[in-house]
């Protein structure tokens, strides 16, 4: 599958990239600024990690089956509409967090509740949204041989969306849960900020999280 990672040249869309890249995915990385997103793509590919290509967010998007939204909340809404070109009938997976620095480990829901809400709102029916992977940490993702002991919610309307995530989780090498439609994204966003404060409380690397009393 051909991956968009728009935002792909930050810590958690390289870990991204990487991984699916070693999984057999094609992936595309996206970045306000091509020439950053192609050296960074060739750096990926001179590295042993897959195949990899560079481009401005947009003609990433185009380039993609699936696109997968790593922006920091401040460029959400602007981003969304410098692609939406590009978006129609394919499936949207939407990483951020509403985090307003500095108060990063305090939760502030957005005007729409939710960021994932909002870029639903945005691209509109024929663009379905997963919000997903906003709980696996880019300190983990950055080594591709490490297991990862987190779980990763999955909360959409569309049936395709959740299947197409649910496979994407899986070549992650993480276990992926249906979580129940978009509106639960709010509940999904609002756990990161208490992983911040768990992660500068007990100085860990990168806080998870793993239910209990489920299948593999």
């Amino acid at each position: 599958m051909r991956i968009a990672i728009v935002g792909g040249t930050g810590k958690e869309g390289q870990g991204l990239a990487v991984r699916w890249g070693r999984a057999g995915h094609e992936v595309v990385l996206g970045s306000r600024d091509a020439e950053r997103a192609r050296a960074k793509a060739s750096e990926l590919a001179a590295a042993g990690h897959g195949a990899f290509e560079g481009a401005d967010n947009l003609e990433a998007a185009r380039a993609a089956e699936v696109v997968v939204l790593t922006v920091p909340y401040a460029a959400h809404a602007e981003t969304l509409n410098a692609i939406l070109p590009a978006l129609a009938g394919k499936v949207l997976i939407d990483v951020t967090v509403p985090l307003r620095p500095p108060k990063v480990s305090r939760v502030q829901l957005p005007a729409g509740r939710a960021a994932a809400l909002e870029a639903q709102a945005i691209v509109g029916p024929g663009t379905p949204v997963a919000a997903a992977l906003h709980h696996v940490s880019h300190v983990h993702l950055a080594d591709p041989t490490a297991k990862v002991h987190t779980d990763v919610l999955v909360a959409t309307d569309d049936d395709r969306a959740r299947a197409t995530t649910l496979a994407l989780v899986r070549d992650l090498g993480l276990r992926g849960l249906d979580a129940g439609p978009l509106d639960n994204a709010v509940a999904l966003e609002s756990l990161t900020p208490v992983l911040i404060h768990l992660n500068k409380t007990y100085k860990s690397a990168g806080a998870g999280i793993v239910f209990t009393d489920l299948p593999d």
